[in-house]
C-alpha cells in the first residue's frame, strides 16, 4: 500500500496538473508581467492577481518558491519551540495559500485554518488546490482588505509572507501590531533582498517591542550587527523548477535557489539556536568556515578542522541558514 503524499508532493503534483491546463505563451507572458509588478518598490492599493489566467500562472510559477521559504522559516521555528503544535493558523495575504501547506508540512494535521487576501481569484484558486491537502479541508478562504484597518481574530501562529512589499509603511506597521495582537507566534517572510531584508528588521523590531522574542533565525533578541547598508541577512532555500520556471527563465537546471529574509517571533518559551550560519559555508581541505550570527550580538567567522572530529563532520554537512552547533553535538 503507497504511503500518502506530503504536502509538498501534493502541492508539487496538483500545481502541474494546473500548469498542463495553460497555454505555455499565455502562462509564460503573465508571469512576466506579474514578476514585474511584484518586484517594483511602489506598494499597490489593488490586487495584483486580478482574474483566473494571473492566479493559476502565478501559482504555478511562485507557489512552490514561496512554500520552501516558509516551510525553512517554520521549521527553524520549530525547533525553537519543540513540542508546540498551533491549533490555529491565520495567512495574512495568502493568496494561494503556500504558507498553509508549509504550515501542515511542518506541524501535521487538521486546524482551524483562516487565508485572508483582497485578490478573489487568488482565494477561489486556492480553495481549489487546497482540496489536495486533507489537513486544509476545513479552510476558510476570506476575502479582506491588507493594511491598516484589517483586523485578525486571535490564533495561535499568524503568517505573513510576500506581502509586507506590497503596503505602504504606515500599512505595513498596522499589519505587523494587529498580527502580535492576534496570535503568540508571528512568521514574516519576505524577499531575500535588501529592501526585503529591511522590512523583515522593521517588523522584527516592532515585534521584539510589543514584548515578543525572537526564536529565529536571530540567536538573541538584540539589535541586528549588521551596519545598514554594508550587508543584510537572508537565506536560500532549494526549489524544483518546473517547464515553466525554465520557459520564463530560460534556464536549464531542473532547481532554483529561493533568496528570503524571516523573522519568527513568539511569546511561548523559546531556546533560539546558539548561532546561525548566516552564509554559505566554504569547504577548504581540512577545514570548513562557517560565518555565523552568534548569541552575544556579533558576527564572526569559525574555523573548524579535522581536530574537532565530530564537530568537524558535522560542520561539512552545516548548510546555509542552520543552527551551529548542530544539538546533537558539544560546542
Amino acid at each position: 500500500m503507497n504511503a500518502p503524499a506530503s504536502p509538498a508532493e501534493a502541492l508539487r503534483g496538483t500545481l502541474a496538473e494546473l500548469l498542463a491546463g495553460l497555454p505555455p505563451s499565455q502562462a509564460a507572458s503573465a508571469v512576466e508581467r506579474l514578476i514585474a509588478k511584484y518586484r517594483g518598490d511602489t506598494p499597490t492599493h489593488a490586487p495584483i492577481l486580478r482574474d483566473r489566467a494571473d492566479v493559476a500562472a502565478y501559482a504555478a510559477y511562485r507557489m512552490p518558491a514561496t512554500f520552501e521559504a516558509v516551510r525553512s522559516a517554520l521549521e527553524a521555528f520549530a525547533r525553537a519551540v519543540p513540542g508546540w503544535t498551533p491549533e490555529g493558523h491565520v495567512d495574512v495575504g495568502g493568496g494561494t495559500g503556500a504558507a498553509t501547506w508549509a504550515v501542515t508540512e511542518t506541524w501535521p494535521g487538521e486546524r482551524d485554518v483562516t487565508v485572508l487576501d483582497w485578490a478573489e481569484p487568488a482565494l477561489a484558486l486556492g480553495r481549489e488546490i487546497a482540496a489536495a491537502n486533507p489537513d486544509l479541508r476545513g479552510a476558510r478562504w476570506q476575502r479582506a482588505r491588507i493594511g491598516s484597518s484589517l483586523t485578525l481574530e486571535p490564533t495561535d501562529l499568524v503568517t505573513v509572507s510576500y506581502v509586507l512589499n506590497e503596503l505602504a509603511e504606515a500599512d505595513r506597521a498596522a499589519l505587523v501590531d494587529a498580527a502580535a495582537a492576534a496570535a503568540p507566534s508571528v512568521v514574516i517572510v519576505e524577499a531575500g533582498t535588501p529592501a526585503g531584508y529591511a522590512r523583515v528588521i522593521e517588523a522584527r523590531d516592532r515585534l521584539v517591542a510589543a514584548g515578543f522574542r525572537v526564536a529565529a533565525p536571530c540567536p538573541h533578541s538584540a539589535a541586528c550587527p549588521i551596519v545598514p547598508g554594508t550587508d543584510w541577512c537572508h537565506f536560500s532555500a532549494r526549489v524544483s523548477r518546473s517547464s515553466l520556471h525554465r520557459q520564463v527563465k530560460g534556464g536549464s537546471l531542473a532547481y532554483e535557489d529561493e533568496k528570503f529574509s524571516y523573522v519568527a517571533a513568539t511569546r511561548l518559551p523559546a531556546a533560539p539556536a546558539p548561532a546561525r550560519v548566516v552564509r554559505r559555508p566554504q569547504i577548504r581541505k581540512g577545514q570548513v568556515l562557517l560565518d555565523l550570527c552568534e548569541t552575544d550580538q556579533r558576527l564572526s567567522r569559525t574555523t573548524v578542522t579535522k581536530r574537532h572530529g565530530g564537530l568537524y563532520r558535522a560542520a561539512r554537512d552545516a548548510d546555509w541558514g542552520d543552527p551551529w552547533p548542530p544539538p546533537d553535538e558539544p560546542a
